[in-house]
């Protein structure tokens, strides 16, 4: 299996643009090695652990519009 993801991967997995991916990138959001040449590497338990992390996110976010 593949341990480090590139850019695109992400992208294709996320259903995001390669420009909203390298912002997630870019911000921190979304832990990355490298960034040489705009070469960026993404493990794949990163990237489960960011999935993870927007469920419990929108979670949240409903929560708090329902009590409004």
């Amino acid at each position: 299996a593949t341990r480090f993801l590139t850019l695109a991967d992400v992208a294709e997995t996320l259903n995001l643009t390669m420009s909203a991916t390298r912002a997630l990138v870019s911000s921190g959001e979304l832990p990355a090695i490298g960034g040489g040449s705009n070469v960026w590497r993404i493990e794949e338990s990163v990237l489960e652990q960011f999935i993870q992390d927007q469920y419990v996110a929108t979670r949240e976010r409903q929560k708090a519009e329902n009590t409004q």
